[in-house]
């Protein structure tokens, strides 16, 4: 078992506690919900159907039910549009008092779905719970709001995960203004309604496992070891961060998620993968097939090397964006593609059109620098340049102001000094030296006093 201690607290892999889930019935009750259905009339089926619903709740393990009811308090005629009220709060104990209430209310009013999303956010107490939302109802929105702009904007706040909405009798062309509010599903009768019930329990209550198989371009699971992040799509914070294991039997292993939050999933290789809006069957086992295949960029000098930590940006083919800093004398896996290297040498080595091909290694090598060594401690001011092949000369550097003496490692190739001490009162008194570089062997280029 893996733990980290920080800040006191123990973070490891066993099993957390189940937090608790809290869920909302958002009942509408606007006169249309009179009308007849089948052999009774929609308010009764509702009424019924949830009434049986809460009690079977009762026998799962920290889950509270409320009840939230609108368009119940005032007639259509007042064309009261904050016609909402908790009729009954979370507890853990709330079946009887929900049941009561169902036999108490009398459908009267508008249709307020939006004010009574936002008031809805005060109904869950202020703790980690997982907060979900049921709203039945068998018309629109009447007061003119915008639900799904509310819905979205209470998600992204953590006020409820996910909310289900149960259309009765709703006309199809009529169902998008409803789905966009959370997941649409459309009563049409009786037996479908109690059918929906008892799929949105399932759902919110179900174990929901996923296994994450990494493929490389034969579409083989072979790729691991890997971090990997679960994303909220909606906020864009992480909900899961793991580090991917395959077994040595090339299984990869099975991840507790909860399934009402939607989700991108960002495999972290270099450059990364995400692959947005990942469809997770809430109740079930998913599996997540993620294409990744990778090579080994190997970045190797040979011998003791005067820069130290020698570093080299890793950039895609032909853009600026750096992807990552390698050392030398460091191995590190890409995704397999074309990648461009610039290595902070003095002078820098620009290296274009790496490939790395899946499960190989590309090794990069490059020649051992030289050093230049200049022994004299005078004040003044000058440059190092890089003497190229066609004649031109590319500034590389300049030398400190208040000690010339310098020992600098250098590519192999040839340069130039131009240099004038601090007390020399004109240009003319400039010295200019050319010198070469060899790997492994020290040059030493003297500036004299004048």
């Amino acid at each position: 078992m893996l733990i980290f201690s920080v800040s006191g607290n123990v973070l490891g892999q066993e099993k957390q506690e189940q937090p608790t889930t809290r869920i909302l019935f958002l009942l509408d009750a606007s006169g249309s919900m009179l009308a007849k259905w089948e052999s009774s009339d929609r308010m009764t089926v509702a009424k019924n159907l949830l009434a049986h619903l809460v009690d079977s709740l009762e026998r799962y393990d920290n889950v509270e039910v409320a009840l939230r009811v609108y368009g119940h308090q005032f007639g259509r005629e007042r064309n009261d549009c904050k016609d909402t009220r908790l009729e009954v709060p979370f507890s853990g104990n709330s079946t009887a008092a929900i049941q009561k209430k169902l036999t108490e209310i009398i459908p009267r009013g508008n249709t307020p779905i939006t004010y009574s999303l936002q008031q809805s956010a005060g109904d869950f107490p202020e703790d980690k719970a997982r907060n979900v939302i049921i709203l039945i109802t068998d018309g629109l929105e009447s007061c003119g709001g915008d639900p799904c702009a509310m819905s979205l904007a209470l998600q992204k706040k953590r006020i409820f995960l996910r909310p289900f909405v149960i259309g009765i009798g709703i006309d199809p062309e009529y169902e998008k203004q409803l789905s966009c509010i959370g997941q649409y599903f459309n009563a049409a009768d009786v037996q479908t309604f109690e059918t929906v019930l008892t799929e949105i329990v399932t759902q919110t209550l179900s174990q929901t496992t996923v296994s994450v198989e990494l493929l490389n371009e034969q579409g083989q699971a072979v790729e691991s070891n890997v971090n990997m992040t679960f994303l909220n799509s909606l906020t864009g914070q992480p909900e899961y961060n793991y580090v991917h294991y395959q077994s040595g039997e090339g299984k990869a292993d099975m991840l507790d998620i909860d399934a009402l939050l939607p989700y991108d999933l960002v495999v972290n290789t270099t450059p990364a993968v995400v692959e947005r809006n990942i469809s997770i069957r809430p109740g079930k086992h998913n599996v997540i097939k993620v294409k990744s295949p990778q090579g080994i960029l190997n970045l190797k000098q040979d011998g003791p090397s005067p820069y130290g930590q020698l570093p080299a940006i890793v950039r895609p083919h032909g853009k600026e964006q750096t992807l990552h800093v390698q050392q030398f004398g460091e191995q590190h896996k890409y995704l397999t593609g074309t990648y461009d290297l610039e290595i902070l040498t003095m002078p820098r080595i620009y290296m274009k059109g790496i490939d790395l091909k899946q499960g190989q290694t590309k090794l990069i090598t490059i020649p051992p620098p030289g050093q230049l060594a200049i022994p004299s401690q005078i004040k003044g001011y000058g440059s190092v340049y890089l003497m190229e092949e066609n004649g031109v000369q590319r500034w590389l550097c300049n030398l400190p102001e208040e000690n010339s003496k310098v020992t600098m490692a250098l590519q192999p190739g040839n340069y130039r000094l131009v240099y004038r001490m601090k007390t020399a009162q004109a240009s003319k008194f400039t010295d200019v030296k050319d010198f070469t570089i060899r790997s492994g062997a020290t040059t030493t280029v003297k500036i004299f006093n004048r």
